[in-house]
């Protein structure tokens, strides 16, 4: 087992993995931006290094600055969480050229899942089923119309190495598709690098649904069960839940056993989650997150699994610690991303948080680094923390979600958390039926 490692991100996930360390008896190395030298994560962990000046790109997405790092601490390995490096392959071999163990997937298997044409045609070969659509990159609005007129309308032009919704554009007639061709390819290089498109059938009220797998170097590959992650906005998850609402026990253990075996298969190690569209009984692939994502505590909710701790030991050579067969699903989880937004705009709201009280009780769980004195940077992303509660059942659970968020107390600034209380009364939200388009759809009330 490792003796040190270094955490190469920041905010709630670093102090996530921070904890994860510690109780395995590992020590932790923080890193951090010149304005994150106040962050929880710093504070706690057992030694930290200042790897730049607070933009991204010159501190956390600083790849000789964190090899530094770890040769100045003795890190042994790189835990990367989620976002910044966290599927870059280049990254991962670099890591592995300096004898330092990189806690995730090959970077093989990095590449490969960030391809999105190549991902699509991978899995395909694996058996899990894929949204019908080009077989390849389309390159000019002839061949778009083509795939266009074999799939149906509408359609959904994307970009083959897209991701959080950028590079994506609906056409719902062959008039609207050369200007979504050329929008999406315009976004995707900026975003990207890189305007390569593709092309996929636009279903019109589908879930999201995501499966958690985990597989090690020892043959064994299984699945922890499926996240519903349908309420989003542009393309963005704003609340997650396990198990999903939509779907019954016989879904459930088929599509896990179909990953499962694909994984095997594709030789993966490490956690990764297969995301699908799901309409009408049916399980579409749309990508694979080669990382531990921003929802997994919905997962250790219902499983009562660690999955940091998982891949730290699979990433150390071990073997994971439970078999299929242990995997048992108990009750019902949700977690609420909180925010420093505008509840109604969404604009994000950095700055000081002049109180903060967090919520409590029995299967209350937050994951944050904020407190009371903390000042929000306006130079990342605005996640505050995650609320996850437990529940016996699904009612049980949205019971305590809506006693949580009455307890939330986050004052300074502004956050997402009364979004959440008019989501707890809506009849829809409620019975658990609702779809990827529904929130965008709830929240035209105020534009």
């Amino acid at each position: 087992m490792f003796e040190k490692v270094l955490i190469a991100n920041r905010g709630e996930i670093a102090l996530r993995v921070h904890r994860a360390c510690q109780e395995m008896g590992i020590k932790t190395v923080a890193v951090h931006s010149t304005a994150d030298e106040d962050a929880m994560h710093v504070r706690l962990a057992d030694e930290s290094v200042c790897i730049g000046p607070p933009q991204a790109s010159e501190s956390y997405l600083n790849i000789p600055a964190l090899i530094s790092a770890c040769e100045i601490t003795g890190a042994e390995a790189v835990h990367p969480g989620y976002g910044f490096l966290s599927e870059n392959a280049r990254f991962a071999e670099i890591l592995t050229e300096h004898d330092i163990t990189f806690i995730g997937p090959t970077a093989d298997h990095i590449r490969l899942m960030g391809d999105k044409i190549a991902a699509k045609a991978a899995v395909k070969r694996l058996g899990i089923p894929v949204v019908p659509g080009s077989e390849g990159g389309v390159t000019t609005d002839a061949q778009a119309l083509a795939v266009a007129e074999e799939t149906g309308y509408p359609v959904l032009v994307k970009a083959a190495s897209g991701g959080g919704g950028r590079g994506m554009k609906v056409a719902r007639s062959a008039a609207e598709l050369p200007g979504a061709l050329s929008a999406a390819r315009t976004e995707a290089k900026a975003a990207f690098g890189d305007d390569t498109l593709y092309m996929e059938k636009y279903l019109s009220q589908p879930r999201h649904i995501e499966v958690q797998v985990v597989a090690d170097s020892h043959g064994h590959a299984v699945h922890l069960g499926e996240r519903d992650c349908s309420l989003q906005r542009r393309h963005q998850k704003v609340l997650e839940e396990a198990p999903s609402p939509a779907l019954n026990d016989a879904a459930r253990a088929e599509i896990g056993a179909i990953v499962s075996k694909a994984m095997k298969g594709l030789g993966y190690l490490g956690v990764g989650t297969i995301e699908f569209l799901y309409e009408n009984g049916e399980f579409f692939f749309i990508e694979m997150n080669t990382r531990l994502q921003v929802e997994h505590p919905v997962t250790e909710a219902i499983t009562g699994i660690d999955l940091v701790r998982e891949q730290i030991r699979i990433a150390a050579g071990l073997e994971m610690s439970f078999t299929q067969e242990e995997v048992t699903f108990s009750g019902h989880a949700i977690e609420c991303r909180i925010n420093a937004e505008h509840s109604q705009t969404f604009m994000p709201s950095p700055g000081l948080i002049t109180d903060y009280h967090t919520p409590g009780g029995l299967g209350v769980r937050v994951d944050s680094g904020a407190y009371a004195g903390y000042r929000i940077p306006p130079y990342y992303d605005s996640l505050i923390g995650k609320l996850i509660v437990h529940g016996r059942n699904r009612n049980e659970c949205l019971m305590r979600l809506r006693r949580s968020l009455d307890e939330f107390v986050v004052d300074g600034v502004d956050t997402t958390i009364p979004l959440f209380k008019e989501l707890m009364a809506e009849p829809e939200f409620q019975n658990g039926d609702y779809h990827i388009h529904w929130l965008e759809q709830f929240l035209e009330k105020y534009n």
